[in-house]
């Protein structure tokens, strides 16, 4: 399976997110690539681990066509979220993959999802990892 991590700003949500599917220890079947949306965000997520990584809206536009799971903040699917790096066009790529997506919750992006509670970021990409990984389990 092909497992797509789309971050911006500093990356370290998208590198928590792959520390923490390194840890499950998924097979050998799922490549795990990093976008991210400026250089910062793509070199921390290779850091931890990315097996492959490109930076800009034309990988992110790429990418969202081959993947099969999309995981990342819920500003990857608003336009202009992540403090204007996330374009309307990576929205929409996003949004429109026939990829599962996998959207960790944080109220950065001026939006909040009824129903999360107040979890923690640790507790935050803990579940989004378990998601990830039932789904990797179901999907071969």
């Amino acid at each position: 399976m092909h497992i797509l991590i789309i971050d911006g700003q500093s990356g370290r949500m998208g590198a928590q997110l792959i520390e923490g599917l390194k840890k499950a220890d998924l097979n050998q079947q799922h490549v795990l690539t990093a976008v991210g949306t400026n250089a910062l965000a793509t070199s921390a997520m290779l850091k931890a681990g990315a097996d492959q990584a490109a930076t800009g809206e034309n990988a992110v536009l790429v990418q969202c066509r081959k993947a099969d799971i999309i995981a990342g903040p819920l500003g990857i699917v608003l336009a202009d979220a992540l403090l204007g790096e996330i374009t309307p066009n990576m929205a929409v790529a996003v949004g429109q993959s026939n990829a599962c997506r996998v959207l960790v919750p944080i109220s950065q992006c001026h939006s909040t999802v009824a129903g999360t509670g107040n979890m923690t970021r640790a507790q935050l990409i803990d579940e989004a990892v378990a998601q990830i990984t039932k789904l990797c389990n179901e999907n071969g």
